[in-house]
């Protein structure tokens, strides 16, 4: 059985979304338990399509979960442009001629699981939707959907409650619903992940594959949990779970704790705002610690600073070669240099150059890369590759493009 999927509907307009941050918006739903975010582009002139683009490149950056993405698809350079700002999916909408005319070409040139099908009509609900998408949003009757072929359906639905949201969902035919009743802050897809399961529905939720009573507690029941970033890994503080503790954040995401001091259930952030959202919880090999990796809202310490650990002890010198770190800090200095101009700088000098100089540089460094790569002594690759990357960062920086882009792209091959 397929489990049911929360999807929120984001329309863009001229590079916003009804006036909210769709940024801070997509992060809000990626951390708090939607599945997946539909984007439609609603542009009605090339410059809004242009801004929509924008934004999407933004969302699909940010957010942790699939970002689907349809509405002003003309021709299959628009496919490609959705899925060059990081869409998971295109969504032809079948409601277009036109689009129903290139399904065949987009799905070969860019693979089925890259495209979905935005269906009302009946009659266009086929078991060869099969061979060229991956996905069919239904936007006909929320009680009936013929289809019975092997891609999920999601219903995009008029539900307005949550009541509703879990009757459409009962539906055997439904794998998920897109509704604009999640279309805020207010939405809390936890809850209603937590409600659907209780009565009965096969949900997207947060499931241990050890049980409480397999852990080794402390006399009091306690296990110390080390709450990390996901992204960097940076270690941001300590804290103990008992059992409701961790029941807790099971079911809501965000990462709760026991306050031994104050005797009591402490949700991180309630006050201060600074939640952490769970991305993923580890057990050690004694089952008497766990590793949280966690997406932090704010600061970590109650000090402000963003982790607890911020005061040395004692520390040697060494130097940290973390390959990720030293990329992403060499192209924060270049992405500085393009930002706030310095006198003298080789990569001003680039930038000021413009794009065709940029690109004769990379050239020109793969070329001597791949002579280095001809000759006997290694070392030489070392250099070049070095210079490569370098010339290859200033390309990224002044396109707009980052590591974190061009690792969820690697990722996902």
């Amino acid at each position: 059985m397929r489990k049911k999927y929360l999807v929120p509907v984001m329309p863009l307009r001229g590079g916003k979304v009804s006036g909210q941050d769709g940024v801070r918006l997509a992060e809000f739903y990626s951390d708090n338990g939607a599945d997946a975010i539909l984007l439609f582009d609603l542009a009605e002139t090339d410059e809004e399509h242009e801004q929509n683009i924008g934004l999407m490149k933004e969302i699909a950056r940010t957010a942790q979960i699939p970002v689907y993405a349809g509405g002003r698809i003309r021709r299959v350079e628009d496919v490609k442009k959705y899925l060059y700002a990081g869409c998971d999916k295109a969504i032809l909408n079948y409601g277009r001629e036109s689009n129903v005319e290139m399904t065949g070409e987009v799905s070969k040139r860019f693979g089925k699981e890259k495209i979905g099908f935005s269906i009302a009509d009946e009659e266009q609900l086929t078991k060869e939707l099969d061979q060229w998408g991956s996905l069919i949003l239904w936007s006909g009757s929320d009680t009936h959907c013929p289809y019975n072929g092997e891609l999920p359906v999601i219903s995009i639905s008029p539900a307005a409650s949550q009541d509703g949201v879990i009757n459409v969902l009962a539906n055997k035919w439904a794998s998920g619903i897109a509704s604009a009743y999640f279309s805020s802050e207010a939405a809390d897809f936890m809850e209603l992940k937590a409600e659907a399961a209780r009565r009965g529905l096969e949900m997207n939720t947060l499931e241990s594959s050890l049980p409480w009573s397999e852990m080794k507690t402390d006399g009091d029941g306690l296990v110390p949990v080390i709450a990390q970033d996901y992204r960097t890994g940076e270690v941001l503080m300590l804290a103990y779970m008992n059992e409701e503790a961790f029941e807790t954040t099971l079911r809501t995401g965000k990462m709760t704790y026991w306050s031994r001091s104050r005797n009591e259930l402490w949700t991180k952030g309630m006050t201060s705002g600074h939640f952490q959202y769970v991305k993923s919880l580890s057990i050690d090999c004694d089952n008497d610690t766990i590793l949280a990796k966690v997406s932090q809202i704010g600061a970590a310490c109650h000090t402000g600073n963003r982790t607890c650990f911020y005061r040395d002890l004692v520390e040697r010198d060494f130097e940290a070669k973390n390959p990720l770190h030293v990329l992403e800090d060499v192209y924060g200095v270049i992405l500085d240099r393009k930002n706030h101009p310095k006198e003298g700088s080789y990569t001003n000098y680039l930038f000021d150059k413009g794009i065709d100089k940029i690109l004769k540089k990379v050239g020109e460094e793969a070329t001597e890369l791949v002579i280095a790569a001809k000759n006997p002594d290694p070392e030489e690759i070392k250099y070049e590759m070095s210079d490569l990357l370098y010339h290859a960062m200033v390309l990224m920086a002044e396109k707009g493009v980052t590591w974190e882009d061009i690792m969820k792209e690697l990722a996902n091959r």
